[in-house]
């Protein structure tokens, strides 16, 4: 009796080496569609890392090349690296396949393999392809014949000092940009999430050092400590404070119409108006005080942290676009919003005197 159920024209080979790939070029041959199916950023397998194959002590790679061309440039053949299949079911003919497709963290439409990534990549790992005897970038291509040729980033999770951080400041980045020098890519990084870098330098109490992994060998990085360096490197150095979104506010900045108010112009309340600003929202800061930056400014010595560092901080926020209006009390919200304020913060803090 004849099989009256469609059968799929179509075939999943899991596995990118050298038999995997010469399995999908015969299946191609042989008028299958062929999903080719490789956990890694690159097909080839171990043969790629080989020098020569035994017994004929062949070049693998003279060997592997021309395989790796073929299933490339196969419009039959859909590649599906850093894949890995998690569940199957079905019959003969029929199988249903689901895969999971961890994100390589670079677009391999766009990536033209010139390798400039990993020229200015500033961290450096263990190189797996050649069994840990050396060292690649963080972005890499596991070999130059690799297929696809695109760039690709292994993200295995997040780094300690990063999850100790309260505001998830990316440490181990600016901390591997100071090491190689490039001070104003370090505060640039500091500063998507953090415009006090400096005062922060000072009176944090950096969790992310207690975190930090290099203190169960000897002593952690002074990450505070490099902070304020970087922060005060940019001070000497009186670099024009630019954003990297907002660009030279010489150069004439739109913003979207929509205002914003904040009532409050501590810590939290500056924060938010320099998200704001470099989110593209006009964003005016209340105050009742004569000066701003609330109790950074009047609840910390000077000798702890000094008044001008506070004031480089909020210059440096006023510099992108922020309004600031000192000696102002909001008496009621409908006031701000007939101002045509379409969104308020309350920032002012919870601070209450307490009796000897």
């Amino acid at each position: 009796m004849l099989n009256k159920e469609n059968k799929i024209g179509s075939v999943l080979v899991i596995g990118g080496g050298i038999a995997g790939m010469q399995a999908s070029l015969d299946l191609v041959d042989a008028g299958f569609r062929v999903y080719l199916v490789e956990d890694s950023p690159a097909i080839g397998g171990k043969m790629a890392q080989l020098d020569k194959t035994f017994p004929t002590n062949d070049c693998s790679m003279c060997i592997m090349s021309p395989r790796l061309v073929d299933v490339a440039s196969n419009c039959n053949i859909e590649l599906l690296t850093t894949t890995e299949v998690v569940g199957m079911d079905g019959k003969a003919g029929r199988f249903r396949v689901s895969i999971r497709r961890n994100p390589r963290f670079v677009d391999i439409s766009k990536c033209t393999g010139c390798g400039d990534c990993a020229k200015a990549c500033p961290v450096e790992v263990p190189d797996k392809f050649n069994m840990a005897m050396s060292n690649r970038k963080a972005i890499y291509k596991p070999f130059a014949q690799a297929v696809p040729g695109a760039f690709a980033i292994d993200k295995r999770g997040t780094s300690p000092c990063k999850s100790g951080c309260p505001i998830n400041i990316s440490v181990q980045g600016y901390v591997a940009l100071i090491a190689q020098g490039k001070y104003q890519q370090a505060l640039d990084l500091i500063r998507r999430e953090n415009p006090f870098p400096g005062i922060c330098g000072r009176v944090c109490n950096h969790p992310c050092e207690t975190e930090c992994m290099r203190g169960k060998v000897d002593e952690p990085i002074a990450v505070a400590g490099l902070k304020r360096f970087v922060a005060d490197w940019e001070e000497s150095e009186k670099l024009k404070v630019k954003s990297e979104k907002l660009g030279d506010r010489d150069q004439g900045l739109e913003f979207n119409g929509k205002r914003v108010a904040i009532i409050g112009s501590g810590p939290a309340g500056l924060t938010a108006a320099h998200d704001l600003a470099l989110a593209g929202f006009p964003v005016t800061v209340f105050e009742k005080l004569s000066v701003a930056g609330g109790m950074m400014r009047v609840g910390i010595p000077d000798y702890r942290l000094p008044q001008d560092i506070i004031q480089q901080e909020i210059d440096a926020i006023l510099a992108t676009g922020v309004e600031l209006k000192l000696n102002t009390t909001v008496d009621s919200l409908d006031s701000l919003k007939s101002q045509g304020f379409e969104a308020i913060m309350i920032a002012v803090g919870a601070h209450v005197n307490k009796g000897m």
